[in-house]
């Protein structure tokens, strides 16, 4: 990077790879005056203009949400993805790590976490498409509504959770999937986490691509 960034354009430069991470396309300018406080959204061009000059991010004034962050490889660090697990069927988790994946050092790791790769398109309405990767916090109390990561028969499902008097429902966010409902004395049956970020990045060659 040619040049040091102030506090508050350091501020802005990590909200805009939190919100990329968390969601997959970068924050509108209102967004971010509303995060930081601003009333007029000229305060919030002209220090994205000095982040950009100085070699963080590049814009295209021709799109909307279209901030692409340019990060060097200390700002990386590798995670190993733990498995597959289905945004459809179900499909099998495994023991061991199947990949790693250089994922920025903003991205916050809960303790005990661990990451798994999505395949399926059942979550598509919520922003979660096949080949993300999503960060799993174990736990055993959840929220109706809260996406999980449920095992079925010793395979993976990641859906909304729902508990219904004597049952728990696992709900997709794409109207061709039905829900899966499951008995609470299902022995076969288990919630393993909650899902606390999504990461939509291949690996590092692509990342220019994939955060623009």
């Amino acid at each position: 990077m040619s040049k040091e960034l102030t506090a508050i354009q350091t501020k802005i430069l990590n909200f805009l790879i939190e919100q990329k991470v968390e969601k997959g396309f970068s924050p509108s300018l209102a967004e971010i005056a509303d995060r930081f406080g601003y009333k007029n959204r000229a305060t919030v061009h002209q220090h994205l203009l000095s982040i950009e000059k100085k070699g963080y991010i590049k814009k295209n004034p021709k799109r909307s949400r279209s901030i692409e962050v340019i990060l060097e490889d200390k700002y990386f660090i590798p995670r190993p993805i733990l498995g597959e697990v289905a945004a459809g069927n179900p499909l099998t988790i495994y023991p061991d790590s199947i990949d790693t994946i250089q994922l920025p050092t903003i991205v916050k790791m809960p303790l005990d976490s661990f990451l798994l790769r999505v395949k399926g398109d059942s979550l598509k309405d919520a922003y979660i498409f096949n080949g993300d990767v999503v960060i799993v916090k174990p736990g055993n109390e959840f929220l109706d509504g809260q996406i999980v990561v449920a095992i079925l028969d010793d395979s993976a499902v990641v859906k909304r959770y729902y508990r219904k008097s004597g049952s728990i429902e696992l709900h997709s966010e794409n109207q061709d999937y039905q829900p899966i409902i499951v008995d609470l004395n299902d022995s076969n049956f288990r919630i393993v986490g909650l899902v606390v970020g999504v990461y939509r990045t291949m690996g590092k060659k692509n990342l220019n691509n994939q955060l623009s």
